[in-house]
């Protein structure tokens, strides 16, 4: 019985891709290290730490498996997805809803030990986190839907700290939207034929696979400046500046991979080199507090 139960949970771990909760989590760090700059001793509290890593997870991998849930049938059709944990019945649709109710359980009850505002919030980060997963049915602009959903949480994590809300938590968030929008873009490449032919919406059905590519770029030139933007706002130093220029330069290899007649390699793109993005610009914004 034991053996079978984390055999499940195993699965349900596999199928929101828990790993890849590293993509967003570090600039929701990012803001708590910024936002404490605010607080008497230039530190948050490792209360306050914790819970924003457990609202970050809860939300997450709530949002995964709703969109599991409500992209079943395609999935089911779709070659490149129908190996997946709910369409090959590896999970049972039950066990999936389960799940996502205790994730979104944990979002919830992180929200409340954060402080009344966040909590008061919290509902609309839901709504915008599992909304995305309808979006492709009717909008083009479902990346940046999805850059949205995850762009909110720097601006949560900056409201878990000080319970306030300025001009660079937002600017963070929109530079996580548009990180985030453009590789969801470069991804959405690999279905783009199964978009033609389903009905559902990206921007690479709507404009084709080499202007998608060319807005994906113009998206990550615009999220580094507003990176930028930040630092200059927020009063930050070399290394902070060091950190964009770094990311700068993985950005573009990421974008080098990945043509409209060979997507061959969207998987280094999107996964290994997304995930060096933002725990290196964590580090870079770590090391520039730590020596400043």
């Amino acid at each position: 019985m034991l053996i079978k139960f984390l055999r499940t949970v195993r699965i349900l771990l596999e199928m929101v891709k828990f790993e890849h909760t590293i993509f967003a989590l570090p600039f929701a760090l990012i803001s708590v290290v910024l936002a404490a700059q605010q607080l008497p001793d230039g530190w948050p509290a490792a209360r306050v730490i914790g819970w924003v890593l457990a609202a970050m997870v809860g939300a997450r991998s709530a949002a995964m498996a709703f969109n599991r849930i409500v992209d079943s049938d395609y999935d089911a059709i779709n070659p490149r997805t129908a190996r997946r944990a709910l369409p090959s019945g590896l999970l049972t649709l039950g066990q999936v809803i389960a799940f996502t109710i205790v994730a979104v359980g944990l979002f919830e009850w992180a929200a409340w030990e954060l402080n009344p505002l966040c909590f008061v919030l919290s509902p609309l980060a839901l709504a915008a986190m599992l909304g995305y997963s309808f979006t492709k049915r009717f909008t083009y602009l479902s990346h940046l839907c999805l850059g949205l959903a995850i762009g909110l949480s720097p601006i949560g994590a900056w409201l878990a700290v000080t319970g306030q809300l300025k001009i660079v938590p937002v600017l963070l968030g929109a530079a996580v939207m548009l990180w985030i929008g453009g590789f969801d873009i470069i991804y959405a490449l690999q279905d783009y034929n199964f978009d033609l032919k389903t009905g559902l919406h990206s921007l690479p059905k709507a404009i084709g696979p080499s202007r998608a590519l060319l807005v994906s770029r113009i998206m990550h030139a615009s999220m580094l400046l507003l990176m930028v933007t930040v630092g200059w706002l927020d009063g930050l130093h070399w290394a902070y500046y060091f950190g964009v220029l770094f990311v700068g330069s993985l950005i573009a290899y990421e974008q080098s991979l990945v043509k409209p007649e060979d997507i061959s390699r969207v998987d280094l793109a999107f996964f290994t080199l997304n995930g060096w993005v933002s725990v290196s610009m964590f580090i870079f914004v770590l090391l520039d507090r730590l020596h400043f």
